[in-house]
């Protein structure tokens, strides 16, 4: 158990029987009242975000989730499978889990995936992931990174602005936080 207290960004606590990250955190002392901690939590399992008001002398339960390497290695429907890089073992996780993380996934990835009493329960992402664009204008000589920018559908099948200079068949890093195009990978 923590107390409202040892609360931050990042965390994942237990609340009435389902799996929370905690996305923003407030403490709120108001005139004569007792504090109130206000929190921005993210179901984990179903994707939804809800914001509730708790007491700030309330105690949490703090969720132990297991870390390991896995490799992303196909998708049927609404499942997404990995296989545990030691084990060989195979196990989905459901795309509304995966959330965003569906933007940035290849074939063959290797990532860290998190899980809950055996459970798979998210996928982390690195920072910055490489794709291929596969549609967008075409590039002319002169074009440079300030000069503007067009729309570029990648391998994937996200749809982002890079500069005017990239062609189809470049493969390009990708910021997985905001979206936004990095450069072009060697």
């Amino acid at each position: 158990m923590i107390d409202s207290g040892e609360l931050r960004k990042g965390l994942t606590i237990e609340l009435e029987e389902k799996l929370y990250q905690v996305l923003d955190y407030q403490h709120i002392k108001i005139g004569r009242g007792s504090a109130m901690v206000r929190l921005k939590l993210r179901d984990i399992r179903g994707g939804h975000t809800i914001e509730r008001t708790f007491q700030a002398s309330e105690k949490f339960t703090r969720a132990r989730l297991d870390y390991r390497t896995m490799q992303y290695l196909y998708n049927d429907g609404d499942s997404y499978y990995f296989m545990d890089e030691e084990t060989f073992e195979q196990m989905p996780i459901n795309a509304r889990q995966l959330g965003d993380t569906l933007n940035y996934l290849k074939e063959g990835m290797s990532l860290e995936v998190s899980s809950y009493k055996g459970k798979l329960v998210g996928v982390e992402l690195s920072v910055a992931v490489e794709l291929e664009v596969v549609e967008t204008g075409p590039g002319f000589k002169g074009d440079t990174a300030t000069a503007g920018n067009k729309p570029a559908k990648l391998e994937t099948g996200i749809t982002i602005q890079v500069p005017l200079f990239i062609n189809n068949g470049d493969v390009i890093k990708v910021d997985t936080r905001s979206g936004e195009y990095l450069e072009r990978a060697n």
